[in-house]
């Protein structure tokens, strides 16, 4: 069995479930608080925090595992991405009081104290700036630390910023932006012995998946006569497919990938050149 480490909450559990499943890897868990979990064929899930999630691919306790690239790098271990997911975007960012005064990286040498989960990025990031700094660990809502006088700046997780914003923070620079990884030891992938094989099986089955969400699979009958302006409204992969209708006479059918955004734009320029039929359907999976 391919053994695939998977968040156990969060929003990381909930989007990683969406796209196991849609790559037809559903999660058959005895509960809901089941440690483990058959994926169907030779994959099974091991749940457990997304922080340890580095910890346990590299010590061979799972052979991949999906978890966000901060904790990756947070965590030193030497781990290859195989594929990244898109989701659970967020930037690592240093952030202070808005009436501390710091309000440039330069600023940052009176912080002499730094609240954070991400001790290891931390230090790395002022040693290379030349800051000398004292870590301060924390294990979640390192916002209130300023306020509360046990550290002058916080470097922490954000996606949109707001809750920063909330609590009086200003963001001053961002350290390293984030997303979803699929990890493996690196060369795990390669060779021809059967993890290696359920590992390259298990990549293509997410990636076609993820080249799927945001593209739509179009088709239309339109006149013979408007194809030149029907191959600029519809470019797709490689152009639109042209097949003949029985008894068309001067219409045709097309057929093509299109993003889904904008597709409103797309179907009221195919009606000006007079194509009826229109029928836009989602797309579960496509490959290159």
């Amino acid at each position: 069995m391919l053994r695939i480490a998977l968040p156990n909450k969060g929003r990381l559990s909930e989007e990683a479930r969406e796209l196991f499943t849609d790559a037809g890897l559903d999660v058959r868990a005895a509960s809901a608080r089941a440690l483990t979990a058959s994926l169907g064929g030779e994959f099974e899930a091991l749940f457990v925090r997304a922080q340890d999630i580095p910890e346990f691919v590299a010590d061979g306790a799972a052979d991949t595992g999906v978890t966000g690239f901060d904790l990756v790098s947070e965590s030193g271990r030497e781990l290859e991405t195989l594929v990244d997911l898109g989701f659970g975007r967020c930037r690592l960012v240093v952030a202070a009081r808005e009436e501390s005064g710091i309000t440039a990286v330069a600023d940052l040498a009176r912080a002499r104290r730094v609240a954070t989960s991400f001790p290891r990025l931390t230090r790395r990031w002022f040693d290379e700036q030349g800051i000398p700094i004292d870590v301060v660990p924390v294990s979640g809502a390192a916002e209130i630390a300023p306020h509360i006088g046990i550290a002058d700046v916080v470097v922490d997780l954000t996606s949109t910023g707001s809750t920063l914003r909330v609590n009086g923070l200003r963001e001053i620079v961002t350290l390293t932006e984030s997303t979803a990884r699929l990890v493996a030891r690196p060369g795990a992938s390669a060779g021809d012995d059967p993890r290696a094989k359920s590992l390259r099986e298990l990549v293509t089955a997410l990636v076609s998946v993820l080249r799927a969400r945001g593209q739509r699979y179009l088709m239309a009958n339109v006149p013979r006569a408007a194809l030149e302006g029907i191959r600029r409204v519809l470019p797709g992969l490689d152009g639109p497919t042209v097949t003949e209708v029985m008894n068309g006479g001067t219409i045709v059918a097309v057929h093509a990938v299109v993003p889904a955004q904008g597709i409103y734009r797309t179907i009221t320029d195919l009606q000006s050149l007079g194509a009826t039929g229109i029928l836009v359907t989602r797309i579960e999976r496509l490959m290159p």
